[in-house]
Formats: structure tokens, C-alpha cells, sequence
């Protein structure tokens, strides 16, 4: 493992050119990530468009993405899958391409209880041997994982933390009150980055970093450094980016930036997500701008 898991992490976009994946973009974005700063990588999340992947696109990212870095940051494998079986199939191939961990969230459109969502990633863990992140995110889901599921979850080996994307920072907080010592709290939302970090956040997994990894990584490293004002500054000076980052359905916007700022080389969407409204994208445009991104 490139170290231990925390600090900025990037949640990878996906880049297209001609309905394929586009490697040589991938490559340079993953280039752009490491020279600036980024502590780790996850490829094949949501805004890794990994609902649209072919399994077979899916595992080739995943062993693309670890080739590519070769130790120097950590790898976290999108896992993510509402069919358990298939969650695992995920885990166990990222785990054969030499990811570090993997990010499994809570299984979308099912529904499951509590306690399916507990039988669902204890499977996962039993099976695959490969240090898991799970993810919340309710908003994507129609689940809410509970912090007390949460806290069962966190003392299963294998298990080492959780991409919190409720919004809820009650809910952060009381994962960190239910959780074994030493388990991973990562903000999944940028908006709450820093809020995130002060009840016992070890990171982020941020969408906005496919953009400005330098920022991000200073910001959480003023704050573990003790330097909260600057801290602060640097939080506050990306709301406005942030919420350009979703003025649509992620990861439109935010593939619409880095096709901006040149960071891949073509614009490219798979149904059912679609290029951005052309008063939203000025509206991105405006952000970047603002920004001296382009």
C-alpha cells in the first residue's frame, strides 16, 4: 500500500472519446493528479460513471489506474454493485490487479434493511480479503446506512472505514462515537470537507480534485498540520467551485471542467447522462473563470 489510507483522495472521472475508453486521457489525468498532491485515487466510483462501465471496462480501469501509478499513491477500486455477488466478482478482480483497498457502497434500488446492508458488506468482507471502504451515500441510493450498522461493521476485519456522503454531520460524528478505534472517516461530500475532518475525518474523496488536487490537498494538510484558518480560507474559497461541480448531475459537470481546462482531450457521456444545459455550462465556465482555471 502507497500509505495509509486518508488525506486527498480524487474520485476519478472516466474519460470517453469515440463510445471508448479514452486511456491516453485517463493516463494524463492520472499524471495531473500525482504531480499535484493527491494522496490517492479511486477509479471506477460514481463519478467514475461505473453504472455505464461493461464489467470488462470496469476491471481493465481498475488494472489501467494500478499500472499507472505503480505504488506512488494509493488505489481504492470502485466496487460499488447492488447485486452482492456481483460486488464481490468487482472486489476479488481489483484485489488480483493490486489495488490498495476497495470502495463498496450501499446497495442502490433494493432497498435493503439495516440489516441486509449489514449481511451485504460482511459478505463482501468474508470473501474478497481486499481492505474495504464502504460508502453512504443516500441521496444516490434511497438507503441511509445507520452509524450504529456502521459501528457493528467497523469491529469486522477488513472492514477500515467509510465514505460518508449523507450530508449529516450528526451522523459523522456518530459513526466516530460508534466505530472501533482507528476506524477511517472520509468525507463524500465537498461541501462538508473540512466540517468532516473536525469530528474525526482522516480525509476526502473528492469530486472537485479532478480539478485542483493542489488545493485540496492543502487544504486538508493545513488542517492536520493545526493551521485552521488557513484551513478555513482555502474551504471557503472552493464552495463556489463546488457548486459548480454539481449545477447537474455529477459527473457532468466536473467532466464538462476537465475537458475545459484541457485535462482530457474529448467531452463524452454514456446514457442516460448527457452534456450539460448550455445556461449551466456558462454558469461552469463563469466558475472556472473566476477561478483563473481557464
Amino acid at each position: 500500500m502507497a500509505g495509509k489510507i486518508g488525506g486527498s483522495i480524487t474520485a476519478l472521472i472516466t474519460p470517453f472519446k469515440n463510445g471508448e475508453v479514452d486511456y491516453e486521457s485517463l493516463e494524463k489525468l492520472i499524471e495531473f493528479q500525482i504531480s499535484g498532491g493527491t494522496d490517492g485515487l479511486v477509479p471506477c466510483g460514481t463519478t467514475g460513471e461505473a453504472s455505464t462501465l461493461s464489467m470488462e471496462e470496469h476491471q481493465k480501469v481498475i488494472d489501467f489506474t494500478v499500472k499507472k501509478v505503480h505504488g506512488r499513491v494509493t488505489v481504492i477500486a470502485g466496487t460499488g454493485s447492488n447485486s452482492t455477488a456481483e460486488a464481490i466478482e468487482l472486489a476479488a478482480s481489483a484485489k488480483t490487479s493490486g489495488a490498495d483497498a476497495h470502495l463498496s457502497l450501499t446497495p442502490y434500488y433494493n432497498k435493503p434493511t439495516q440489516e441486509g446492508l449489514y449481511q451485504h458488506f460482511s459478505r463482501i468482507a468474508s470473501e474478497v480479503g481486499l481492505p474495504m471502504i464502504m460508502y453512504n451515500v443516500p441521496g444516490r441510493t434511497s438507503v441511509n446506512m445507520l452509524a450504529e450498522t456502521t459501528g457493528r461493521l467497523s469491529k469486522l476485519p477488513g472492514i477500515i472505514g467509510i465514505k460518508e456522503a449523507s450530508g449529516s454531520l450528526q451522523q459523522a460524528a456518530e459513526i466516530m462515537e460508534c466505530s472501533k478505534s482507528g476506524f477511517i472517516l472520509l468525507s463524500g461530500d465537498d461541501f462538508v470537507n473540512l466540517p468532516i475532518l473536525s469530528v474525526g475525518g482522516s480525509g476526502a474523496i473528492s469530486v472537485t480534485s479532478n480539478i485542483v488536487p493542489e488545493l485540496l490537498k492543502s487544504l486538508i494538510e493545513s488542517y492536520f498540520k493545526g493551521d485552521l484558518e488557513k484551513a478555513r480560507k482555502i474551504h471557503l474559497s472552493l464552495m463556489p467551485l463546488h457548486r459548480a461541480m454539481f449545477l447537474e448531475t455529477n459527473p457532468v459537470p466536473v467532466k464538462t471542467a476537465a475537458h475545459m481546462t484541457g485535462i482530457i482531450d474529448a467531452l463524452e457521456f454514456r446514457l442516460p447522462l448527457c452534456p450539460m444545459k448550455s445556461e449551466n455550462r456558462d454558469k461552469l465556465s463563469a466558475a472556472l473563470i473566476a477561478g483563473g482555471l481557464i
